[in-house]
């Protein structure tokens, strides 16, 4: 099995040395490139730099420590891996940990493509799906041993087999997997009965969904690429379970949208954001209205819709990160937005993508995926599509 390879960086360590001519052609200069490793020694507090075995689309937490990812590459085989943090990001004390590397702890192999990756919690299965889109394989992370298998395969109705379902885990007791690659044709699947039910009557519509999100034991959410928005209560008779908004934005754009934790103070909850940069905020009791629409300042649209990515930070009221549009993760603060319609600026830009691999003008990576991690406020992960993975610790720009 392939293992992370780490690419030298700093944990608030001395600026490295920058030989004459040690940085190749890039679409920035290499003052730009010489000016930002310098200025990352105050803008991070953490930053870490690693290339996996390939790119991933995905990363899904397992605790404070650990981290799944998946290669998502077509006619190969790709390595489903759980990854443990370096200790060094873990430690109270860190000088006392040296190693700075991730550990594989299990491991495995798809077959297929993997986009979409769910760990079921308080259980040792994943779910993942991918195109082709025939079925879900559920995997099992081994007790007793460092594999991750393939235990169960769903097939899907046919009428989806041409596009690839998101999925979602239900909050129950037994473990159900939410799953649908259209708003009208949603079902939930037992996995310990393996027996699927549609979810007839949640919606009319043929359209393709972008983001699917459990909010709770009975509710879920889903975002359309349109922009429609549905908000699902399982409870209800399938003809009264819905609330979809029509499309929210200019035609031609794709959208995907996230709703942040409701113990996580007032305000709008929901955030969606377009391929060619619009973020709309809405409360949960009014999808029909955004609260607040603005323009962040991406400089062309999203080149591949399926790697946008809006996201809630969990310890930071009112922060959100977006990615997708080119090599750069923006982070911004919500609660600073003063009126609809206006241009926004980002808080914090994660630039290390564009300049720390050595990439040339014409591969800059893309940001594949961004996740925040569930405990520490501003630290993140990051992927892009030159298999680089990075995990970084922003400074807040008022406070450093």
């Amino acid at each position: 099995m392939v293992r992370p390879r780490p690419c030298a960086y700093h944990q608030r360590d001395p600026p490295p040395s920058i030989p004459t001519g040690s940085f190749p052609e890039t679409a920035k200069s290499m003052d730009e490139e010489a000016d930002w490793l310098v200025d990352s020694l105050r803008l991070y507090q953490d930053l870490h730099a690693f290339e996996l075995p390939g790119p991933t689309r995905v990363l899904e937490w397992t605790d404070n420590q650990g981290v799944y990812v998946a290669g998502c590459e077509s006619q190969k085989r790709n390595e489903v891996l759980h990854l443990l943090l370096p200790p060094k990001l873990c430690a109270e004390n860190q000088s006392l940990c040296p190693e700075r590397d991730f550990r594989v702890k299990h491991g495995g192999f798809s077959d297929k493509p993997v986009y979409n990756l769910k760990h079921v919690p308080e259980t040792r299965l994943l779910v993942t799906s991918g195109p082709p889109s025939s079925s879900l394989q559920v995997w099992q992370v081994a007790e007793d041993s460092d594999l991750i298998k393939t235990v169960i395969t769903i097939a899907l109705p046919e009428a989806e087999s041409s596009r690839w379902p998101k999925i979602a885990v239900l909050v129950s007791k037994v473990p159900q997997v939410l799953h649908g690659a259209r708003a009208s044709g949603l079902h939930i699947t037992d996995l310990e009965c393996q027996k699927t039910f549609n979810m007839s009557g949640v919606s009319d519509h043929e359209e393709e969904i972008s983001s699917l999100q459990v909010l709770d034991a009975d509710t879920f959410i889903f975002c359309c690429a349109s922009g429609r928005l549905g908000l699902v209560d399982i409870r209800q008779k399938p003809g009264d379970c819905k609330k979809t908004i029509p499309n929210s934005g200019p035609g031609g754009e794709q959208w995907c949208a996230e709703v942040r934790s409701r113990e996580k103070g007032p305000g709008p909850t929901v955030a969606s954001l377009s391929s060619a940069g619009q973020l709309q905020l809405r409360d949960l009791r009014d999808l029909d209205h955004p609260v607040t629409t603005v323009q962040c300042p991406v400089s062309v649209p999203s080149p591949d819709r399926e790697l946008l990515r809006v996201s809630w930070a969990p310890s930071l009221a009112g922060c959100l990160a977006i990615s997708g549009f080119d090599g750069t993760v923006q982070i911004y603060d919500t609660t600073s937005w003063e009126r609809n319609g206006s241009h926004i600026e980002p808080l914090f830009i994660h630039k290390g993508h564009l300049f720390m691999d050595g990439t040339k003008e014409d591969t800059l990576p893309l940001v594949t995926t961004h996740s925040w991690h569930p405990s520490k406020p501003r630290t993140l992960l990051s992927a892009a599509a030159d298999a680089s993975l990075h995990v970084w610790d922003w400074m807040d720009p008022c406070n450093s």
